[in-house]
């Protein structure tokens, strides 16, 4: 048997490096050691790339850097203020003496960072906050604050209230005007807390404004707006013929106060004077008119007691209380006197006119004459001449006893008219018309003879308007013409 020999390969699994190859190794493994060190040595004293200390950016600087970027920024430090109109105003770093107080914060910023942890905190940001520490001068601030052009007189707008402003056609709510009148210690309480907190940019609020007391979103305005709206549906439509008259939610708004408070009231001089208006135009009492005779010519007369006469305290009493509704109304006007007919046309169709030139009557019923007859009228030479103007049967009376100065007459038929003067039966005269008035005339009253006495209290009506006249100027002096306001009425002093 032969027996195998042991080669020099088993007697080692293991192959050795070489030795140049074992030096290489040992050299890389020193160089990167030292490389880590030194690096670590570097970041021992130097911020991490990537890094920012307090919005500085500092990486691979040291906190030396950082400290000196703070003070040189303080040397810059510029803040902007805007108000409310957005103009900007600046306040310098400078002028108020602005500076940097070092803390060494940097530096222990920097010691908290961990060397040894280089290899990965070098690839990542690294971002830190820094408290600063500056001081000023708050007297310099003060001053500074005081000198700016937004307290300039010039510049400043007053706040106003929000309002309702009354127009011609109506209202409107006027909004606030916020203006810019300035607070100073608010102005400078908020630039100093800027400051304090080294913005670089503020924007005045509002409370550094004088702000208006009264805004258009308040509950006043909109309780004022409501009232007026109140007032201004309780509108009045006038009853009366022929015409078309209002009193219009824009009057109404123009009668109206509204108070501090937002109290809206009725002005009473106000209503007052609408009345008086009122009045002057639709009252009829004694207003000189045209009238068409029978004899188909026109003639000018007035005076007298006839017509439409308002109440104007009644009627202001009543627009009050009307307004006070809220809702609209239509009616008459509170009459203190009335006429036959509505309207400035108040005479209507059924009427007696009476001729005192041509001594004649006429009586008109619905438009249709129901008689005529001649007169015997008042004694114009001796002063009694007959009242002229537009009057009323004021009553009917028959069998009655007229009693006078010198005088007394029994008739039977009797319709006053003018104060004491009325047509009544003359069973005395034997003639009527002509110019009989001149010589032997009555005492005022209108003498007829009887059967026309009898159709005419026959058939007239209480009220009934009696339109008398004279086609030439005569002047009465009689005091039945003053009590009645006769037309052709004058003082006896003045009758010459």
């Amino acid at each position: 048997m032969t027996k195998k020999t042991t080669t020099s390969a088993n007697k080692s699994s293991k192959r050795e490096l070489p030795v140049a190859a074992k030096i290489g190794l040992a050299v890389t493994g020193t160089a990167i050691l030292g490389l880590y060190i030194g690096m670590t040595v570097y970041y021992n004293g130097h911020f991490y790339p990537k890094t920012s200390v307090g919005g500085i950016p500092c990486g691979n600087e040291t906190s030396d850097y950082v400290e000196s970027k703070n003070i040189s920024g303080a040397d810059d430090y510029l803040l902007t203020v805007y108000d409310r109109r957005d103009t900007k105003f600046h306040i310098a770093g400078m002028d108020i003496d602005y500076e940097y107080v070092a803390t060494g914060e940097e530096a222990a910023l920097l010691s908290r960072q961990n060397p040894f942890a280089w290899p990965a905190e070098i690839f990542r940001s690294h971002t830190l906050e820094l408290n600063r520490s500056f001081v000023y001068s708050a007297e310099k601030l003060a001053s500074v604050v005081q000198e700016l052009s937004l307290f300039d007189e010039d510049y400043i707008e007053a706040p106003e209230d929000a309002h309702l402003d009354i127009g011609e056609e109506g209202y409107e709510v006027i909004p606030e005007v916020l203006g810019n009148t300035p607070i100073p210690e608010q102005i400078l309480s908020e630039i100093t807390n800027a400051i304090d907190n080294q913005e670089t940019s503020l924007t005045l609020s509002d409370d550094c404004y004088v702000a208006p007391e009264v805004y258009a979103t308040d509950s006043i305005i909109a309780d004022t707006a409501a009232q007026l709206d109140r007032y201004m549906s309780s509108t009045i439509h006038y009853d009366i013929d022929g015409a078309d008259e209002n009193l219009t939610g824009t009057m109404i708004l123009h009668m109206l106060d509204i108070s501090e408070d937002g109290t809206v009231t009725v002005n009473s001089d106000r209503v007052a004077q609408f009345v008086q208006k009122l009045a002057s135009t639709y009252n009829t009492y004694g207003d000189v008119r045209e009238f068409v005779t029978s004899k188909g010519d026109t003639v000018k007369i007035g005076g007298g007691d006839y017509g439409w006469v308002i109440n104007k305290k009644a009627e202001a009493e009543q627009i009050l209380s009307d307004l006070s509704g809220g809702t609209p109304v239509t009616r008459e006007p509170v009459y203190e006197q009335r006429a036959v007919q509505s309207g400035l046309d108040d005479i209507g169709n059924t009427y007696v006119e009476i001729d005192y030139t041509n001594q004649h009557l006429w009586y008109y019923k619905a438009g249709s004459l129901v008689m005529e007859t001649d007169i015997v009228s008042g004694n114009i030479n001796r002063g009694n001449g007959s009242p002229d103007g537009i009057f009323k049967i004021v009553y009917c009376q028959r069998n009655a006893t007229l009693v006078g100065e010198d005088y007394e007459s029994n008739v039977k038929y009797f319709m006053p008219f003018a104060y004491n003067v009325g047509i009544h039966d003359a069973s005395w005269r034997n003639s009527f018309g002509g110019e009989i008035y001149k010589k032997s005339g009555s005492h005022g009253c209108i003498n007829v003879p009887e059967d026309a006495a009898k159709t005419l209290i026959d058939a007239m009506d209480l009220g009934t308007p009696v339109i008398a006249y004279y086609r030439e100027p005569v002047k009465l002096t009689a005091e039945n013409a003053r009590i009645s306001n006769a037309y052709s009425y004058v003082k006896p002093e003045e009758e010459d």
